[in-house]
C-alpha cells in the first residue's frame, strides 16, 4: 500500500488465500509493525464494494455475522432475509459464538433486540433457532408420528396449527427431521415445502422453508441463494458477499457442486458474467475454479 496507487491484485491474493485465523494474525503482526489499523488502512485505499468483501473479510466469523445481524435489526425496517439466512443455516457452536460476539461488539442480547424488532410465530421461530438446542439423534418411535402431526396441522385441516410446525421444525435433530420429511411425503403425497407454502405466508413461510432447505441440505441452500442474489435484476451485492465470505471456509466446494448441479453452470462462470473488476477477482478467488 506504499507510494502512489494499491496493488490490489496483492492484497486481493494474499486476503483470499488465507484462512480467517490466518488473517487475524496478519492483522496483529501489521499493527506491531507499523503501529497502524489494517483495516483502517484498507478501508483508506479501497472503495464501494471491494471494501466492503475485503473488511468482511477481515472480520472473525462470529463478529461478522453478529456485525450483519446487528445491521439487519437496527438499520431502516428489518432485513428479515438475514435473521432467517443466518439463524437458519449455523450450526449450534457457530450461534453461541455469534449471541457472545454480539453482546461484546454491540453491548446489547441478541435475542432482546430481534424480540423488540419481530413478532407473532416468526418471532417465536427465530427465537427457538436462537437458542440452539436441538434434540440429538433420532427417536425412531417419533418419526412417524412427526409426519402425522404436521400434516394433520396442515393439510389436513382449515387454518393451520403453525405452533405444530414451529416446534418440530425447531427442536428436532437434523438427522430425526430428514426422516420425518420421507415418511411426511409418504402421508401427504408432496414435499414438506410445497405444504409450508400452501399454509404459511410472509416470514413465517420464508424461514420454514431456510429451515427445511438447511435440513436437507446447507450447501444446496446455500446454492440457491447465491444463486437468487444474481438473478435478480442487479445484484444483490451484500447477499452475495456475505454468502461468499461466510462460506468460503466452510462448505464452498459443496456449493459449487450443488450450484453446477441445479443451475447447469459454474458459480465462477456466474460470478464473472455477474460483477467486474478487482471485486470480481476477490469473489472468483474466494469461489475457486470448478
Amino acid at each position: 500500500m506504499k507510494g502512489i496507487g494499491t496493488d490490489e491484485d496483492a492484497i486481493l491474493m494474499l486476503l483470499t488465500a488465507r484462512s480467517n485465523q490466518q488473517r487475524q494474525e496478519i492483522k496483529a503482526a501489521f499493527k506491531k509493525a507499523h503501529g497502524k489499523d489494517l483495516v483502517k488502512e484498507l478501508k483508506s485505499e479501497l472503495g464501494g464494494k471491494l471494501e466492503d468483501l475485503i473488511v468482511a473479510l477481515m472480520t472473525p466469523p462470529a463478529s461478522y455475522d453478529a456485525n450483519e445481524l446487528h445491521k439487519a435489526i437496527k438499520g431502516a425496517g428489518t432485513d428479515d432475509n438475514v435473521l432467517i439466512e443466518i439463524l437458519a443455516s449455523r450450526t449450534p457452536e457457530q450461534m453461541k459464538e455469534i449471541i457472545k460476539a454480539y453482546k461484546k461488539d454491540h453491548g446489547g442480547k441478541l435475542e432482546k433486540d430481534i424480540m423488540g424488532d419481530t413478532s407473532g410465530h416468526y418471532q417465536r421461530m427465530l427465537v427457538i433457532l436462537l437458542q440452539a438446542s436441538r434434540e440429538e439423534g433420532v427417536d425412531e418411535s417419533k418419526v412417524e408420528k412427526d409426519a402425522k402431526e404436521l400434516f394433520a396441522a396442515g393439510e389436513e385441516k382449515f387454518g393451520t396449527d403453525e405452533d405444530k410446525f414451529i416446534n418440530i421444525l425447531g427442536n428436532r435433530s437434523v438427522e430425526h427431521l430428514r426422516k420425518v420429511f420421507i415418511a411426511y411425503k409418504k402421508i401427504a403425497g408432496c414435499d414438506i415445502e410445497e405444504s409450508i407454502k400452501g399454509e404459511c405466508t410472509g416470514n413465517l413461510e420464508n424461514v420454514l422453508l431456510a429451515v427445511v432447505k438447511c435440513v436437507k441440505s446447507v450447501p444446496a441452500y446455500f446454492a440457491e441463494c447465491v444463486h437468487d442474489s444474481m438473478s435478480r435484476a442487479g445484484t444483490d451485492d451484500e447477499t452475495l458477499i456475505r454468502i461468499m465470505v461466510s462460506r468460503s471456509e466452510v462448505d464452498m466446494v459443496d456449493i459449487r457442486t450443488h450450484f453446477k448441479r441445479m443451475y447447469h453452470q459454474s458459480l465462477y462462470t456466474t460470478i464473472q458474467e455477474d460483477t467486474g473488476g478487482d471485486y470480481q477477482k476477490a469473489l472468483c478467488y474466494l469461489c475457486g475454479m470448478d
